[in-house]
């Protein structure tokens, strides 16, 4: 159902969280009246962080609706289904392993290497009798997850000096952490990412359908699926080399954006884009105010937002039914 009142609520709203976010909090900078020292935290610190923040939850919305679409799974999600971590495992790899074999694009190339091994992996076990299973998919997503996380916390230990910080930094999702320099590479796989998903958006909603009927309505269900798991894995690579794991920014945004907008994709997706980019701006706000001067890392924000809305929509969604 598409509802414009609820859309220009949500606008009004993203532009007072990125205000905010900007010149508020944790400290007062007016732009009119800023110092030199504000001048700096401003646009060496405020506005860079925002900006990652935005493109980053941006990402991460994309990729959980494109998965939650294709796998007709509303609990689908790269965090709940391990992509992350596979994505995490193997950025820390090109890391600590001084791999520099294409230079600085090595640690995004070698996440999206990690997320595609990951998905294939995931979907293999997910997969019986012909379907996805949702209670096969979300278990071996969950048990893959903490496998994953467990080897890149042993990994983390051996080659980091930080040990066990940095691997709390990776496993929480830390915008502190943020390579600036990776920011390139991640903005092109995530704008790869995005015009797909987008330009594919008739072909997710017949996927949605069922491939019977995707296949009558013209559309090489095979084809489409890899394309967008391809366009899924891009964004998590992206959003994870930058910021390391951040979780249920891709559960929760998918179902919130179709309230407003129905569960057409050539809608659903820029209004969850969106939507996404402004959530993680939000918990990223909550991250740096709430404990001031202490930072909370974003993903603790969003899993403690984001955990009881799994709980609720497991319920509600009954997906352990076969």
């Amino acid at each position: 159902m598409f509802r414009p009142k609820l859309i220009v609520i949500f606008l009004l709203f993203a532009i007072v969280v990125v205000v905010a976010a900007l010149f508020c909090c944790p400290s007062i900078i007016l732009p009119w009246q800023m110092s030199s020292d504000d001048a700096q935290i401003f646009y060496s610190l405020r506005a860079p962080r925002v900006f990652v923040a935005f493109l980053v939850g941006a990402a991460l919305a994309t990729a959980g609706t494109i998965l939650q679409s294709i796998l007709r799974n509303p609990l689908a999600d790269p965090f709940i289904l391990g992509i992350s971590s596979g994505s995490a495992l193997f950025a820390v790899l090109a890391i600590y392993l001084g791999s520099s074999l294409f230079g600085l694009f090595t640690v995004p190339l070698f996440a999206f290497i990690g997320a595609l091994l990951v998905t294939v992996a995931t979907l293999v076990w997910g997969w019986q009798r012909g379907t996805f299973w949702p209670l096969r998919l979300l278990l071996s997503g969950l048990g893959i997850s903490f496998f994953l996380q467990a080897l890149l916390t042993f990994i983390l230990n051996i080659f980091s000096p930080e040990g066990l910080r940095g691997a709390i930094a990776w496993l929480s999702g830390d915008l502190t952490m943020v390579d600036w320099s990776l920011i390139p590479y991640a903005l092109v796989f995530i704008v790869i990412g995005v015009v797909i998903a987008m330009v594919r958006a008739k072909a997710v909603n017949a996927l949605m359908l069922g491939d019977e009927l995707a296949i009558t309505l013209g559309f090489a269900v095979h084809r489409e699926r890899v394309l967008l798991f391809v366009a899924m894995s891009l964004m998590t690579a992206a959003a994870v080399s930058l910021v390391g794991i951040v979780g249920f920014v891709g559960l929760i945004t998918p179902h919130v954006a179709r309230s407003f907008v129905g569960a057409s994709h050539e809608r659903l997706l820029p209004i969850v884009t969106l939507l996404g980019g402004v959530f993680l701006v939000f918990s990223d706000m909550l991250a740096r105010t709430l404990l001031h001067p202490t930072e909370i890392p974003v993903g603790v924000v969003t899993a403690l937002l984001g955990a009881p809305y799994f709980l609720y929509l497991l319920r509600r969604e009954n997906v352990l039914r076969q």
